[in-house]
């Protein structure tokens, strides 16, 4: 085997010049500055270059700010018109969004740490309206919020239920799209405080125009405080009931269940009238109930059957219909482990809560980018799908080898590819 060496400068990731183009195309840097505004006069780098360099590192399979110094400072470098930020420059800028975390203290003496950042929260939903992937004034949107428990062994991360230290954050989406992150410790019930959190989650939205249609959510949300804000801010609500002892008596007492197919199992639906927390008002509740596998009679309603209700205002749709529609929200669900794995939440930079909220709602900004631009190229190119994850969107569109010549006095990007990425420029 021979070797030969070559000291002309090609890059690796070539398509980074394309993603960048249609971002700063789209308007999106300029709407970052005007919302978060200018650094000061002396300022080298804008809040666009932060969120700038986060996309594009992402983009090129960086998993850190440290990854732009060591790795892929000549990558970014490729980019025109981009000064690429150094690591520490990076981080500086985070913590100058944060914003001042609030402790609260229950009745049990429990002290709750929340931390509330609307400015980059409203920078989310404006993006989002900005590159199309929301439309004010549409009136049928579902909305789905859930708590999402972040292990990690921060400075003032907490323990957990989960018997781990980390984070709690309350996490609402629409069409799959984060719009709204509200960062807690890991020692705070999901429960407590979050007809606030939901509150401000919905008038942000209201702010800019977007309707709730429906509202989805877990048993984490069943609770007589958030049921009236849900029910004020969305026409129809969907919410996994808890068990008791005066619900399942009603339940025991049902004659005429239906049998169904949901997925790949039987099951069969009814539906009751039931008046939670001891209130006059009722409500509907859509029940299912499934044959135990083991046969092993429960203990409250003496058979062999597990009971699953759902609470809702919708007395319009079938019995299936609803627990469909509210088996649903698995997919936004699926949303956690894209922020995760894809957009680096499992590894937050920081040492306390306030901070690493401000890196979460920027890399949830990355991760509604990172869907425009596949929804964009994939119009383009049949390379590319729309529902590519970033570590295929990664090896099929971003790596192809190029360099910029000068030819003419004009910059030509040369791609090394029988692929047709000029269709982009079309």
């Amino acid at each position: 085997m021979k070797i030969t060496y070559s000291t002309s400068k090609i890059n690796s990731f070539g398509g980074i010049n394309f993603a960048n183009s249609i971002i700063v195309n789209k308007g999106i840097c300029s709407t970052i500055d005007q919302l978060l505004g200018s650094r000061g006069v002396r300022a080298e780098y804008s809040f666009s270059d932060l969120f700038r360099s986060y996309m594009l590192m992402t983009l090129c399979g960086g998993e850190c700010a440290e990854d732009i110094t060591e790795h892929l400072r000549g990558e970014l470098g490729q980019v025109k018109d981009f000064n690429v930020c150094s690591a520490d420059t990076l981080l500086r800028m985070q913590k100058e969004l944060s914003t001042p975390k609030e402790t609260f203290i229950s009745d049990t003496g429990i002290s709750h740490e929340f931390n509330v950042n609307m400015a980059m929260n409203n920078l989310m939903v404006r993006l989002l309206v900005n590159a199309g992937q929301l439309a004010s004034g549409n009136k049928g949107y579902v909305f789905d919020y859930d708590n999402q428990f972040i292990p990690t062994e921060k400075y003032d991360s907490k323990r957990s239920y989960k018997k781990a230290d980390g984070y709690f954050p309350g996490i609402a989406s629409i069409s799959n799209h984060p719009v709204y992150i509200e960062n807690r410790n890991g020692n705070s019930n999901v429960k407590y405080r979050q007809d606030e959190t939901l509150s401000r989650a919905y008038g942000l939205l209201a702010g800019h125009g977007i309707k709730v249609k429906h509202s989805r959510m877990d048993c984490g949300s069943f609770d007589q405080t958030v049921i009236p804000v849900v029910e004020a801010n969305s026409e129809f609500f969907y919410i996994r009931a808890q068990r008791c002892a005066n619900l399942l008596g009603q339940i025991k007492d049902i004659s005429d269940w239906k049998t169904v197919t949901i997925g790949f199992k039987e099951y069969q639906v009814a539906s009751i009238q039931y008046a939670p927390f001891g209130w006059d008002k009722t409500y509907r509740y859509v029940v299912s109930k499934e044959k135990n596998t083991d046969g092993q009679g429960d203990l409250f309603t003496g058979d062999s059957f597990t009971y699953r209700a759902i609470m809702t205002n919708n007395t319009e749709m079938s019995d299936l219909g609803v627990i469909e529609f509210y088996n649903n929200r698995g997919d936004s669900e699926r949303l956690f482990d894209e922020m995760n794995n894809d957009f680096l939440w499992k590894k937050m930079p920081f040492s306390f809560l306030h901070e690493n909220t401000v890196f979460m709602v920027m890399m949830a900004i990355c991760r509604n980018l990172f869907h425009y631009l596949t929804e964009f190229i994939s119009r383009k190119l049949d390379f590319i799908k729309p529902a590519f994850r970033l570590k295929k969107f990664i090896f099929r569109f971003m790596v192809v080898p190029s360099k910029w010549i000068k030819q003419g006095r004009q910059h030509i990007l040369k791609l090394f590819t029988t692929k047709k990425y000029h269709l982009l420029l079309e």
